[in-house]
């Protein structure tokens, strides 16, 4: 598992996970002599644009965001969330530290959105969030649509992508009901 940093990251398959989508896509390709240094990065950017398509974590891991301090409550960017595990006051400069525990307050809603609000931030301009997000615990865990547009989204990647084809219709076919999507900012009272 992998942090993201505070302006995005990538896709970082665990050693399991990898050995799982490698098998798939391989299988889907009818071809085993690609190797794992050619496959696993297409792997992870299918999987990478399928959670920008999906608006979620697709592969449980953890994150870090930075957000400005603000006395209301404020989402947390990435879906859905499961634990918030640490809240860390940062200020202007010099090193991070610990709010008090009566400083701030965290939520998770039922639709998997986490909130944080900071209510004493001290010397905190900004509030640094560690927290775990993500659709299925492992790649087995995923439902099966999802892992099949992944699957077929990699394999597109390795055949016809330098060709300049378009990718299969049938992966945002089958990714388009668990897709989650916001038409505004998500707002709690």
């Amino acid at each position: 598992m992998g942090v993201r940093p505070a302006d995005g990251g990538a896709v970082v398959l665990g050693d399991a996970d990898r050995a799982a989508a490698l098998d798939e896509v391989r299988g889907w390709l009818r071809n085993g002599g690609d190797g794992d240094a050619v496959l696993v990065p297409l792997i992870e950017t299918a999987l990478a644009v399928g959670e920008a398509f999906l608006g979620a974590a697709l592969i449980a891991r953890e994150f870090r965001d930075v957000m400005p301090v603000s006395g209301v409550w404020a989402a947390l960017p990435m879906l859905p969330v499961t634990a918030i595990t640490a809240v860390e006051g940062v200020p202007a400069d010099g090193a991070g530290f610990a709010l008090s525990a009566d400083g701030y307050a965290v939520d998770i809603g039922a639709d998997g959105i986490g909130w944080v609000r900071v209510m004493v931030p001290g010397s905190a301009g900004r509030v640094a969030v560690e927290y775990q997000a993500g659709v299925a615990g492992d790649w087995a865990s995923l439902p099966q649509p999802v892992r099949q547009g992944v699957v077929m989204l990699a394999a597109h990647l390795v055949r016809g992508a330098d060709a300049g084809a378009a990718p299969p219709a049938a992966v945002t076919a089958l990714w388009r009901p668990f897709r989650r999507m916001r038409l505004n900012a998500a707002v709690r009272a």
